[in-house]
């Protein structure tokens, strides 16, 4: 009998929670993902489609946002926490030397290459989650933005939620936020060459690849750029997102007729394995610095690009001058 009353009492419950001002205007998507660690980003998306989590009895798409009040139904789910299980010890080490700032409210990691933002699409563990377990005392460490799994450099993340709001509000209207990147591309880029202004259009294969191409049915999209170095058949170039989109400068480089070293989706074959025999095994490209304000405090760190890349493009690229 005991028994019986055990299993019954283990078996996962429906789950009834109350919108609080934590999570006020926060997507759906992005809340299941904060309370339900280690349940995979697939999962949560089929359940919102088939209506196992409601939002005031309502069925909700991922983009929902939530407000202060609103009762969210979850439906059973067993949740399993493997992280702390799986990420190694050395890459917590490696991820640890690599933050660069922290105070109160933000976490400012210099991102190495080759590892994503977050877990999911075959992968167990990314950075907030090395750095959920790295910070185990955090109860509210989101990710404010994205990186590329291919490209480094600073990416922030929040301590607060309502450090979080404000960050994306900033980014949202292109205010007190400054990113700026670092890209090596093939080819000599022109210094009258200062910006593309060119639509993107965002297609998500059913792999769950994306791919962006310049369309006129896309949204409207701008980078400036401005030319740091020059090489005989290379450029070092400073990049500014003003827009936020999906792979913006990897395609509007591509579009300019100057891809960046290491593409595997923009730029060729070829180039690539040119590019392999100098010394250069990665995406190129390197969120440098950030410059923004929260509350009263303006704050500026930058990140220099990481040492391989930097030897190989000092010591195996011929400088142009004049």
């Amino acid at each position: 009998m005991s028994d019986l009353s055990n299993s019954q009492t283990d078996r996962p419950k429906v789950q009834i929670k109350t919108i609080t001002e934590n999570h006020h205007e926060q997507r759906i998507d992005n809340y299941l993902l904060a309370i339900l660690k280690g349940v995979p980003k697939s999962r949560i998306y089929n359940l919102l489609r088939k209506g196992e989590i409601r939002v005031n009895k309502k069925r909700v798409k991922p983009n929902t946002r939530l407000y202060i009040g609103d009762i969210v139904r979850i439906a059973p789910i067993v949740v399993e926490e493997k992280v702390s299980a799986t990420v190694p010890t050395n890459l917590i080490d490696l991820i640890e030397s690599r933050i660069v700032h922290e105070d109160n409210n933000l976490i400012i990691v210099n991102k190495p290459s080759g590892i994503a933002v977050h877990g999911g699409s075959g992968l167990s563990f990314g950075l907030i989650e090395i750095i959920r377990q790295l910070k185990d005392k955090e109860k509210s460490l989101e990710l404010v933005h994205r990186l590329d799994r291919d490209t480094s450099g600073l990416i922030m993340i929040a301590k607060k939620r309502s450090v979080l709001k404000q960050l994306h509000a900033a980014l949202r209207e292109k205010n007190n936020v400054q990113k700026t990147y670092q890209a090596l591309v093939f080819g000599n880029w022109p210094k009258r060459k200062l910006q593309v202004n060119m639509p993107l259009l965002k297609n998500e294969l059913k792999s769950g690849e994306r791919l962006v191409k310049v369309h006129p049915d896309g949204k409207e999209s701008l980078t400036r750029f401005k030319l740091l170095r020059q090489f005989d058949g290379y450029s070092l170039i400073e990049c500014e997102p003003v827009t936020g989109r999906t792979h913006q400068i990897r395609v509007h480089t591509q579009h300019a007729g100057h891809s960046i070293v290491g593409d595997e989706k923009y730029a060729s074959t070829e180039q690539n394995k040119n590019a392999k025999q100098l010394g250069f095994k990665r995406l190129c490209l390197h969120a440098s610095r950030l410059e923004l304000v929260l509350g009263e405090e303006k704050l500026i760190v930058e990140a220099p690009i990481d040492e391989e890349w930097r030897y190989a493009m000092n010591n195996n690229l011929t400088d142009i001058h004049g």
